[in-house]
């Protein structure tokens, strides 16, 4: 028996090792939350402060000048913010809506279906996973001027709508979470494959597609029109934020002050669907 609890003990992390981890996980998460924390007390800095060299981390004299600032830097645009804002929220709950469901069906189809040549399918998808928007901004253009829906909400939509990370999270989720005996009893009950996915399959996958959720959400909702979009009513919030960022020194403060406010949707929904993307990551071989 001693022998036993002396191999456990062998085994067992030691409190210094436990302490160095713990140390270096807490350094890792204060380095990462640094630049959310430089933003929030330079938004509280008065014009003399952000002026003054060398600069100073912290603020002496906190205000709100900043944030109140931005309805008068504001004021004189020809669109109302509110049309701004209703862009951003529009583009980025329905961007979000349609990826989850063509990234579930995706999924579906490439983890329950008996399609042949899924597997080449998705080693195409996986392919994908190896390109990013710049590479594919001539090609899109071409198929937009090609479909004539340049300066339209489709521009913002319809390339969010095919993502290849999201389908992989979500089939490989799929393939730990939803076994193949549980599609073979709906089978046999005579459940169709519309209602599989959607009764069976969806409520099981929660987590991979509140996960979704958040990754497109962040996308969509700092997206701004990059040579696709014309007219002033379709533009994004963070498009109109930027002309104040542009502003120099003297708009520091607000230009982090706009920072602050539009990290704040983001961080809810974080916040919201945390607890589903860690069981997500660690179900898709994804480590934290």
């Amino acid at each position: 028996m001693a022998k036993h609890v002396a191999q456990y003990r062998r085994y067992t992390r030691s409190t210094a090792g436990s302490i160095g981890y713990f140390t270096i996980l807490i350094l890792a998460g204060l380095f990462m939350v640094f630049p959310l924390f430089y933003c929030i007390i330079t938004s509280l800095k008065p014009l003399d402060e952000l002026l003054i060299f060398p600069p100073k981390f912290f603020v002496r004299r906190p205000t709100l000048t900043n944030y109140t600032v931005l309805p008068a830097l504001l004021g004189n645009l020809q669109i109302p913010v509110s049309r701004y804002v209703f862009n951003s929220i529009f583009i980025a709950i329905v961007s979000t809506f349609l990826t989850i469901i063509a990234g579930s069906m995706a999924a579906f189809t490439f983890s329950k279906s008996k399609v042949k040549g899924r597997k080449i399918l998705f080693l195409i998808v996986q392919v994908m996973l190896l390109y990013n928007g710049v590479t594919l901004g001539v090609p899109q253009y071409l198929i937009f001027t090609g479909l004539d829906i340049i300066d339209t909400y489709w521009v913002y939509i319809l390339p969010a709508i095919p993502s290849a990370v999201n389908c992989f999270l979500m089939k490989q989720f799929m393939d730990v979470s939803v076994p193949d005996t549980l599609m073979e009893a709906a089978r046999i009950d005579g459940a169709r494959v519309s209602t599989m996915y959607w009764r069976v399959v969806m409520p099981i996958m929660k987590p991979a597609w509140m996960t979704v959720l958040l990754f497109s959400f962040q996308s969509m909702w700092s997206v701004v029109p990059g040579g696709t979009i014309f007219s002033e009513q379709l533009k994004t919030l963070p498009f109109v934020m930027s002309s104040i960022t542009a502003g120099g020194i003297a708009r520091a403060g607000s230009s982090m002050a706009v920072t602050v406010i539009l990290m704040i949707p983001p961080i809810a929904v974080f916040l919201f669907t945390q607890s589903n993307v860690m069981e997500t990551m660690s179900s898709s071989g994804i480590k934290e």
